[in-house]
């Protein structure tokens, strides 16, 4: 299976650079600075999914019992993006009966391999004073300080294991810069469009890069897993996962979709995607609701203790008392520890606000449009969330956004 998911990967990286330089009758053609940059950034990519892909090669050879690791009772954080998905994920991963991926294992090391040679890398380089770690600490902030309005990130944070599908393009967030390509964007309404065969291949790479996962860093850890992307995953992943528990997070559309928008901007104009695909932002906004359809339609008649929907009001509100009904909906053990941590972490909280800016208007949408079109699809799923009562005081801006 793997052997010949990598040759379909490499055949559709190699015609999706074909399509950049030759589109389809009717189709938008790529810019100069789209070519440039498109042509700067495919070798690269192909070459560092080859380093995965070598990676996972030396796994069957040199650890082939991570297959024999079983990924029980996971928890998944779902929901619409930009609706306080990763701060609630990055509460979460404070427990320590949980494991999740780290952004460093995201983007460097999906392999069991190559987890244990940057981990002992890591113990080296702490014996002789972390040089090493100063220095990706001092550029990181270099380049994605920018980012911490929209996305914070960092190498040692916990972050999206939908990274994990990059190695066979069924990571979303490629759409950016493979906006011409139909695979892509099946990968947003998967549950709806993705062919059978194709979606039991990926969902079983997905599988193994869990099991590869729990392997590392012990396989009587519980997964948690986080992904706004995998809102159109929704079906595949209870099908998939028959004892996993999930936390639906939920924001208003009206809110949701320009935040969305602006979040992705940047990406937009570093690709110049609309030169090839120039009703990106109206696909993208149609996408948006089928991610509030199709959680509805995964999850609408889930038990009460598979499944739990909260608001990211909620979780800014009153965060400590937000996680204790998470965790008692779904049957969840916390410690002491934890409790104290998420006491720390409210306050911070509390305290938050963000400086991104964005609005409707500037995509041509009114707010009454979104609302008549998701509404009633937001009423719904919101319908079963956490009830939290506010604090009377004044209201802090809407910010945690992703």
């Amino acid at each position: 299976m793997m052997l010949r998911l990598f040759f379909a990967t490499q055949a559709r990286i190699l015609a999706l650079a074909v399509r950049l330089l030759f589109p389809r009758r009717g189709a938008g053609r790529a810019s100069p600075k789209r070519l440039a940059v498109m042509l700067a950034f495919i070798p690269v990519f192909a070459l560092v999914q080859l380093i995965h892909w070598v990676g996972f090669l030396l796994d069957e050879i040199l650890f082939p019992a991570y297959r024999r690791v079983d990924v029980r009772e996971p928890i998944f954080v779902l929901g619409v993006p930009r609706s306080g998905t990763t701060h609630l994920h990055r509460v979460l991963a404070a427990d320590e009966q949980y494991t999740t991926f780290s952004t460093w294992e995201c983007f460097f090391a999906l392999s069991v391999t190559a987890r244990r040679f940057w981990l002992a890398v890591g113990r080296l380089d702490a014996k002789v004073g972390a040089p090493l770690s100063r220095l990706l600490r001092w550029a990181e902030g270099k380049l994605l300080g920018g980012m911490a309005d929209v996305h914070s990130m960092s190498l040692w944070d916990a972050e999206e294991d939908y990274f994990a599908l990059m190695p066979v393009l069924a990571c979303f967030i490629l759409v950016l810069p493979f906006a011409h390509s139909d695979f892509v964007w099946r990968m947003g309404t998967f549950d709806r469009d993705m062919p059978e065969a194709e979606r039991r291949r990926i969902m079983d790479f997905y599988y193994r890069a869990l099991q590869r996962h729990l392997y590392v860093h012990g396989p009587d850890k519980r997964l948690l897993s986080k992904n706004a992307a995998f809102a159109p995953l929704a079906q595949a992943l209870a099908e998939r996962f028959q004892d996993a528990r999930f936390v639906i997070c939920l924001r208003e559309p009206a809110n949701t979709i320009p935040s969305q928008l602006s979040s992705i901007e940047s990406g937009i104009d570093f690709f110049d995607a609309l030169s090839q695909a120039p009703d990106l932002r109206a696909r993208l906004t149609e996408q948006l609701a089928f991610y509030y359809r199709n959680l509805g339609q995964a999850f609408g008649a889930a038990s009460e203790n598979r499944c739990v929907c909260v608001t990211m009001s909620a979780l800014k509100s009153d965060l400590a008392s937000t996680i204790e009904q998470i965790y008692g909906q779904l049957g969840l053990d916390s410690t002491a520890q934890f409790k104290a941590r998420l006491a720390l972490r409210e306050a911070e909280s509390r305290g938050y606000s963000s400086s991104h800016s964005y609005s409707l208007e500037q995509y041509g949408l009114s707010r009454e449009e979104v609302e008549r079109r998701l509404g009633d699809l937001y009423a719904k799923l919101s319908a079963r969330a956490i009830a939290v009562e506010e604090t009377p005081k004044r209201r802090q801006p809407e910010a945690l956004a992703s």
